[in-house]
C-alpha cells in the first residue's frame, strides 16, 4: 500500500516566450508603419500666371489662414494685432533689415489681414516682400 501523499502542483506558465513574441510584433509594426507629417495650416493660395522666383536666403514665411490668423514659420502668433505681429517678425528675422518676407494668404482671407501684414513689414523696414500664389490649373 502506498501511503505517500500526493501534493498537487500549480501549473507553471513560462511567460518569457510570450514576451519575446510581443516585442517582435511591436518591432515589426514600428518598422513597417509609415509616419506622415500632416500640415497643421491649410491655405488655399490664390492663382497667378507669374513664374516662380528663387530666393537666395531662406525667407520668413508669414501664413494667413482664412480666418485672418497669422503664423510665422508655422508658429501661431498669439493675436492679430499689428504690434504682436511686428514683434514676431522681428524675432524671426533676428533683426536683419534685408530679410525677405513671403506672405502666403488664403484666397478667402480677409483683405484687412493682408494689409496688416504688409503694414507691419513696412514699419519694420522690410523691403523684400512677396505674395505666394499657385499656378492656375489648365
Amino acid at each position: 500500500m502506498n501511503l505517500r501523499q500526493f501534493t498537487k502542483q500549480d501549473p507553471d506558465v513560462n511567460l518569457t516566450p510570450l514576451i519575446d513574441v510581443v516585442f517582435l510584433l511591436l518591432i515589426f509594426f514600428m518598422v513597417s508603419t509609415t509616419f506622415t507629417k500632416e500640415a497643421e495650416i491649410t491655405v488655399d493660395l490664390p492663382e497667378a500666371s507669374a513664374e516662380p522666383v528663387e530666393a537666395k536666403d531662406a525667407p520668413i514665411d508669414l501664413t494667413i489662414d482664412m480666418k485672418g490668423r497669422f503664423y510665422i514659420n508655422q508658429q501661431k502668433v498669439v493675436n492679430e494685432q499689428i504690434n504682436t505681429l511686428k514683434k514676431a517678425i522681428q524675432l524671426a528675422s533676428d533683426g536683419r533689415k534685408d530679410a525677405a518676407l513671403v506672405i502666403s494668404a488664403d484666397a478667402n482671407t480677409p483683405f484687412q489681414a493682408v494689409v496688416t501684414a504688409m503694414d507691419a513689414a513696412k514699419q519694420l523696414g522690410i523691403v523684400k516682400l512677396s505674395l505666394a500664389t499657385k499656378q492656375p490649373k489648365e
